[in-house]
């Protein structure tokens, strides 16, 4: 036993401690989170608006009057299609190449590429979530808007977006936990996270199981803080209802 405790103890100096190779796993860590918060509120702007178009044209397209104003709309909803079957269909890692190799071959900030990236990739997903909180919202509250004034616009700004929000947040929030994961694949394009950070170290020992084990680790307690954070926040929620 007290072997293994010393091989621990080695293992665990070797690869942290020896060289402040923590700092690996602290920069990586400090990517990881930033890339995640900006790539979601990224996904939320292109989510709404994908989100506002594709809901408007399928409420409206029926009856609205052949125009100028239905045949942009059809436009732009048939760019969103579009939008999203490349970015759902696609592999979020191939998306992230492209981007970094092909679309942004000549510049070397591969964290903003990944902010950029996962965002883009992060929108379609956010896109269908908020769609479904607007086609949730009860048609009445459409009618409502307009006998207090409101255009079309501004009922979905101040009315409709709103409440479809407050029902989707939970959703949106776990959609923020997959993405922390999903991160884990930027190494690929030279971006120091918390992954590429525990492989760092592991190709400076060559000792894969500790700087592994202890991404691994770094990744679940995140997933369980912001787990427990969800489940708050659905809570709160559904007491808000009462």
């Amino acid at each position: 036993m007290a072997d293994w405790f010393a091989k621990i103890k080695a293992e665990f100096i070797l690869n942290f401690i020896d060289d402040n190779r923590w700092r690996y796993l602290a920069t990586g860590l400090g990517n990881t989170l930033k890339i995640t918060v900006v790539a979601v509120l990224i996904g939320i702007v292109i989510g709404t608006l994908i989100a506002t178009v594709r809901a408007t044209w399928d409420q409206n397209s029926e009856t609205m009057r052949p125009g100028f104003g239905r045949g942009l709309l059809k436009f732009f909803n048939v760019i969103a299609e579009i939008y999203l079957t490349i970015i759902r269909g696609t592999p979020v890692l191939v998306q992230l190449m492209i981007i970094y190799y092909v679309i942004f071959a000549s510049s070397n900030n591969g964290v903003a590429i990944a902010m950029l990236s996962f965002g883009i990739n992060s929108g379609a997903y956010v896109a269908e979530i908020i769609r479904g909180g607007i086609m949730s919202i009860d048609r009445g509250q459409m009618e409502a808007g307009r006998s207090l004034g409101f255009g079309y616009v501004q009922t979905m700004r101040y009315i409709i977006v709103p409440q479809a929000f407050k029902n989707v947040l939970p959703a949106l929030a776990n959609e923020f936990i997959a993405l922390l994961k999903e991160t884990s694949v930027a190494g690929y394009v030279a971006v120091t996270e918390l992954t590429k950070g525990g492989d760092i170290i592991r190709g400076r020992t060559y000792s894969a199981f500790m700087p592994l084990i202890a991404v691994a680790l770094v990744y679940l307690v995140l997933v369980m803080f912001f787990t427990w954070l969800v489940g708050r926040l659905e809570r709160r929620l559904r007491n808000s209802d009462h």
